[in-house]
């Protein structure tokens, strides 16, 4: 047995054992390389450009580009957009997650196909679909211009066209998480006499809350940034249809770089925000699992 341990430990130093452990550190090396160059060229060398093209004449510029009424009106336009469009999108996607995770229907593939869709369709088209449903010359154009209301060209144009493309992220989110999960739990809470509301407050929300809070998240970056469809139903009006993105793309085919270059920084400042909140939420997650398998593992 002695004899059996010794050849044992000699194979595992083994001049073929010590070349594939020193072949795998050089991949792993060389792995981690190629990502961080990816990410220096792709991520942090525009980000830097973007921070320094907008620091360019000073603080005292910089500052100055968020107090042209413009850029103002451009902010608060896109908070408003994302501060509808994100609770929506949480109601939507919780009623769509529970529905399809717990539940046995006709048609649930198909419901699934149409959650994705945004990710399939270019924004654009989804913004000239509601230029065609709701524009001027679209199938309710003349009965909303008879009746005084403005979709196209206004806040309601924009709000709907965030919603659109940003329905999929809390939904996407919860979908797996739930079907892993099962339904065995929600079913316990009723045979011991729960309805169906403390079943979801009690038990269904407090196992879906970190996905439910990271899909908003993502959702809610996406709604702050989205430029395509938003560009197609605002009609570009200055201080009143703008976003910040679309604040941006006029100061820079203005040549106003400076300014142009300071209001994207707050978008870059936005995503980094969210990249943290992103980080934050994972890692109390990770807590979370862990301090729940903790007692299990004791007892094994």
């Amino acid at each position: 047995m002695v004899a059996t341990i010794s050849m044992l430990k000699g194979a595992s130093h083994s001049p073929v054992t010590l070349a594939r452990s020193e072949e795998n550190i050089w991949i792993k090396r060389g792995l981690i390389a190629v990502t961080l160059l990816f990410l220096g060229f792709f991520l942090f060398l525009p980000l830097a450009a973007v921070f320094a093209a907008a620091l360019e004449k000073g603080f005292s510029a910089y500052f100055a580009s968020f107090n042209d009424p413009d850029a103002l009106a451009a902010i608060k336009l896109t908070l408003i957009a994302a501060g509808i469009a994100v609770p929506l999108n949480l109601v939507f996607g919780l009623a769509a997650a529970w529905s399809i995770a717990k539940f046995n229907f006709t048609g649930k593939s198909f419901l699934l196909t149409l959650i994705d869709l945004p990710f399939a369709v270019s924004p654009v088209v989804s913004g000239l679909v509601y230029v065609l449903l709701f524009g001027l010359q679209g199938w309710f154009g003349p009965w909303l211009a008879e009746h005084d209301i403005k979709i196209i060209f206004a806040v309601p144009g924009i709000v709907l066209a965030t919603i659109f493309v940003t329905f999929p992220f809390v939904a996407r989110e919860l979908i797996p998480l739930m079907q892993e999960q099962g339904s065995d739990e929600e079913q316990a809470a009723l045979v011991l006499g729960a309805n169906g509301w403390q079943t979801f407050w009690r038990v269904t929300l407090p196992n879906v809350k970190w996905a439910l809070l990271y899909g908003v998240i993502l959702c809610n970056a996406r709604a702050m940034g989205e430029f395509g469809a938003v560009s197609v139903v605002s009609g570009h009006i200055r201080g009143m249809t703008n976003t910040i993105p679309l604040h941006v793309e006029i100061l820079y085919n203005e040549y106003n770089f400076v300014a142009a270059f300071a209001v994207a920084s707050l978008l870059a400042i936005l995503a980094l925000l969210t990249l943290v909140a992103k980080s934050l939420v994972e890692w109390k997650a990770r807590q979370e699992m862990a301090a729940a398998l903790e007692p299990t593992m004791i007892k094994d």
